[in-house]
């Protein structure tokens, strides 16, 4: 593997909290966790070299509760680190990022996945980024009372003038615009406002699936001007237009018969799910949204944003966190160059974190 990866995305975080009650230790990752798509082997092998975790939170929380579940998150991360200091490295600031990969180790930052988690205060952004915070996706699946979300409720807005003043305060302290989850209002209203690059953590390219999770052109088209970054992901709903489509059949059946929930979940459904077999995405559909947005916006402004441990399935030759240098392999058989894939893999996504941070300061 000869460039190290730079992932936006991965909700190991929240499967260490659900699986094994937020200890670290007990998920056995040095060991190899075939439970989950990420452990340290794995990791190795796919030549990671930081990775954004994501320190998600349920969007219908409590505020309130958010708030609290999000610093818990943080600090889940910051134990992960500590049960494991031969592998990983905290790394608040892009120097440290550089640090981590020159030492071996693997840089760790965390991502709050949803505006919720600040319970509308300013001041709980502001001890985010003091915890570490490295970006805050504006929205989850549900909208905040100041910013749209792409699977919310319909609302007229994308972002408010509150919405406006939080773009604002994490350009000031040096968190990362992440508008993946966001409505396409939201995603134009926070590009008119930053003055710092924007991330998308975990997105791919709704011209090539048109899905309101990703992102289009007219878009992907401000990001040169912006300095941005797309990180594409591979949830397959997102990256193949069977998939999308079986999955809402799916969700408007289970709607039809009264069921709530995930829509595979095969309670009261299997004979659905048998008479309907899943499509599978493949690796080839992830290059495919590469190929298209490099088309559209240039290396310079792509990334990878796996979301592993947040998809109950994967594409066909991406299963888990060691897949990158398979898909590295398709990208080079279709051309792209080693510039080009050290750009992609994490070249760009420090480029960006290095130009949120400049010069900020959270007091």
């Amino acid at each position: 593997m000869t460039f190290p990866v730079v992932d936006g995305h991965n909700d190991l975080a929240w499967e260490l909290r659900e699986r094994f009650g937020s200890d670290p230790a007990r998920a056995g990752l040095a060991a190899g966790q075939p439970a989950l798509h990420t452990d340290v082997p794995r990791l190795r092998a796919g030549g990671v070299g930081a990775q954004f975790w994501s320190v998600y939170v349920p969007s219908h929380w409590d505020p309130a509760a958010a708030a609290v579940a999000v610093f818990e998150q943080v600090d889940l991360v910051r134990r992960l680190v500590a049960t494991h200091p031969d592998v990983f490295r905290w790394t608040p600031t892009a120097a440290d990022v550089r640090t981590a990969v020159a030492e071996g180790r693997i840089a760790s930052l965390p991502g709050a996945e949803g505006g919720h988690a600040i319970a509308g205060s300013l001041a709980v952004l502001r001890e985010l980024r003091r915890a570490g915070l490295a970006y805050l996706t504006l929205t989850h699946n549900d909208n905040t009372p100041w910013a749209a979300s792409a699977t919310g409720v319909p609302v007229e807005h994308g972002l408010t003038a509150f919405g406006r003043d939080v773009v604002r305060e994490m350009n000031r302290t040096g968190v990362l615009v992440d508008l993946s989850h966001v409505h396409e209002r939201t995603m134009h209203d926070a590009l008119d406002v930053t003055t710092r690059p924007v991330l998308f953590s975990h997105s791919s390219a709704r011209a090539v699936t048109d899905h309101p999770r990703n992102v289009p052109d007219g878009v992907l088209e401000r990001l040169p001007g912006n300095g941005g970054v797309l990180m594409v992901t591979f949830v397959p709903a997102f990256v193949n237009r069977a998939c999308a489509d079986h999955r809402a059949a799916a969700t408007a059946e289970r709607r039809r018969r009264g069921l709530a929930g995930d829509p595979y979940d095969p309670a009261g459904f299997g004979d659905w799910l048998a008479a309907n077999p899943r499509p599978r995405a493949t690796l080839a559909d992830v290059a495919d949204h590469l190929d298209h947005a490099r088309e559209v916006v240039g290396v310079e402004h792509l990334g990878l944003g796996g979301d592993y441990d947040g998809t109950d399935e994967l594409p066909v030759g991406l299963e888990d966190v060691s897949a990158y240098p398979r898909l590295l392999a398709e990208l080079t058989g279709r051309g792209w160059s080693g510039s080009d894939l050290a750009a992609l893999a994490g070249g760009n996504a420090l480029r960006v974190l290095e130009e949120a941070q400049d010069g900020t300061s959270v007091d």
